[in-house]
């Protein structure tokens, strides 16, 4: 019987116990169960609320990794599709890219909280088409999230330019002097921005993973 079988058993019984380190335990053993077909000393806890079979519920990883047995995960991983991932995680991260620009031109100020999007748009659309599980996802999706944010940076300087020299915007990318963004971007830098970068990161890394439910798990 699989740990997620147990679990159900477990997880009414009066005589689970909750342990830190190694999550649901029987209080008479101080273990996770090990029983296979079924529990001599289970007693049903009547004050526990059951959802039903067909009811579908996010399993966050921490769950998912005790959940999941060997085959599971391999059959899973048929199911991952990486460039396609990557290419769609890109087109975002180059919009969220583009419209932090527009808006920050727009505005005239650069709104710190356009990364947060940006990175929870790279990741979650990542996770919708990629159903990655594997690490190599979590970092795409935590450098794209990161180097769109820049790439935000980028236009609005351009868009500064453009509207300063009452010039184009494709005409002011075309002219532009990449010798001159370093000291731009530095000049315009605030200590703020490794946080908002940062919060970008770690979302574009968190969300692209997949998050499975009991439906996904019950088909399996």
């Amino acid at each position: 019987m699989s740990r997620r079988h147990q679990l159900k058993y477990c997880s009414i019984c009066t005589k689970r116990e909750q342990n830190l380190q190694e999550g649901l335990i029987c209080s008479l053993t101080g273990v996770k169960a090990d029983f296979d077909a079924e529990c001599e000393s289970f007693e049903k806890d009547n004050t526990v609320v059951v959802k039903p079979q067909n009811e579908a519920s996010d399993l966050e990883p921490e769950e998912a990794d005790i959940e999941l047995t060997e085959q599971e995960l391999e059959k899973f991983r048929g199911e991952q599709n990486y460039s396609k991932a990557l290419t769609v995680g890109t087109i975002v991260g180059l919009v969220g890219g583009l419209l932090w620009g527009m808006i920050t031109v727009a505005s005239g100020y650069q709104i710190g909280y356009m990364a947060i999007a940006i990175g929870a748009g790279v990741g979650m659309s990542m996770r919708y088409v990629g159903k990655g599980i594997d690490q190599i996802f979590g970092i795409t999706g935590g450098i794209i999230a990161l180097l769109s944010c820049l790439l935000g940076n980028f236009f609005s300087i351009i868009g500064f330019i453009a509207q300063a020299e009452g010039i184009g915007y494709m005409d002011t990318l075309l002219l532009f002097d990449f010798s001159t963004l370093l000291p731009i971007m530095q000049e315009t830098f605030s200590p703020m921005d490794l946080l908002f970068y940062g919060i970008a990161a770690y979302e574009g890394f968190k969300f692209s993973f997949r998050v499975f439910t009991e439906e996904d798990l019950q088909k399996n």
